[in-house]
């Protein structure tokens, strides 16, 4: 710029300076962007924005997904490790009536430990279980501070309740305690043992799934096969689960009821645990993953187009879609129903 100026200076002897002037200006204007030039630029920058969007989306989406599947996985791989070393698979939850703190409307009770904290030692958090005193109830002063830790293992981060602790509430609805979150719930079977009154002391005869109220289900209890048997899957946006412990007399309630109009209020154990149906009080009534009743006690998920991510006995992580035929998929919920299904999802 310096040596343009230079070069119409030098010249000014000759043209004058008004002439100069002009040329400078003329030169100017000239390397300025028109209104229309400009108008041009901000339509392109904006139609290429709008085709990124959805890629950076889908990539994001993709993203969670993946993390996702990788949580199941490390729960699947948690729960062989688990079982190598104790001879079973996890209890859905622990509950020991000689406590003395009984619910006298499920007969659950102390200690209440669910199947996420029993996997602890097992998903490299053995320094929090460690911290834990399992001899005590997992809401005793002694374990709540700890109860709300945050397990990233156990949240999928595509679920839109991500964040905070669970509040577990009485039936009445007052807060009892606080929980860590967690977005996946154990598989109990076809019924709802919960849903029996007067309430059920043993829960054995009644389960078919893989985890429920101490349960000790060993590999050869899975008559129908490990690849045949769903042991895990994700819950979110209905309602708030916790992978810590079942509290004796807590409900598991819907986040927005006006939204899931077709739920309500479930026992305490739907915190934890998840069934297909159908139920004895609900026959012929079978939830597929994210179905459109959206119940407390059954698998859903935040997933675009229904459906939802499952880790089956195997510890193969599946994705299975609401249209799934729902006999299939109250058939792959049982450990020796001797059901014959066909699941390429």
């Amino acid at each position: 710029m310096l040596e343009l100026l230079h070069k119409f200076w030098s010249r000014s002897a000759h043209i004058g300076d008004s002439q100069v002037l002009y040329r400078i200006e003329k030169y100017r204007l000239r390397q300025a962007f028109t209104l229309v030039e400009l108008l041009v630029v901000i339509a392109i920058i904006g139609i290429l924005v709008g085709l990124l969007l959805p890629a950076v989306q889908a990539a994001r989406e993709a993203a969670r997904r993946t993390q996702n599947s990788n949580n199941l996985k490390q729960i699947g791989l948690a729960m062989f490790n688990y079982e190598s070393a104790l001879k079973s698979f996890p209890s859905g939850y622990v509950s020991d009536p000689r406590t003395g703190v009984v619910s006298t409307d499920s007969l659950d009770a102390a200690p209440g430990w669910a199947w996420g904290a029993l996997l602890l030692p097992y998903l490299e958090q053995s320094a929090l279980s460690d911290s834990f005193d399992m001899r005590l109830p997992a809401w005793h002063p002694t374990n709540a501070a700890l109860a709300v830790t945050p397990v990233p293992v156990f949240l999928n981060p595509a679920a839109p309740n991500f964040d905070g602790p669970t509040i577990i509430k009485h039936s009445s609805g007052t807060e009892m305690a606080k929980m860590s979150r967690s977005h996946y719930v154990a598989n109990v079977g076809n019924d709802e043992p919960w849903g029996y009154r007067p309430a059920l002391a043993d829960w054995n005869r009644h389960a078919s799934g893989p985890f429920y109220r101490n349960s000790r289900v060993k590999v050869k209890d899975v008559v129908d096969g490990l690849s045949n048997t769903v042991f895990v899957g994700e819950h979110s946006t209905v309602s708030d689960k916790t992978w810590v412990a079942v509290m004796p007399d807590s409900a598991s309630c819907p986040s927005n009821p006006q939204r899931y109009p077709f739920t309500q209020c479930d026992y305490a154990a739907t915190y934890v645990l998840a069934h297909s149906g159908p139920s004895a009080i609900e026959p012929g009534i079978i939830h597929p993953p994210s179905f459109p009743t959206c119940h407390v006690c059954q698998m859903y998920s935040p997933w675009a187009g229904g459906g939802g991510y499952i880790l089956m006995g195997d510890g193969s992580v599946r994705y299975v879609p609401t249209t799934v035929n729902v006999d299939a998929w109250a058939g792959l919920c049982t450990i020796a129903g001797s059901e014959v299904t066909q699941h390429d999802f």
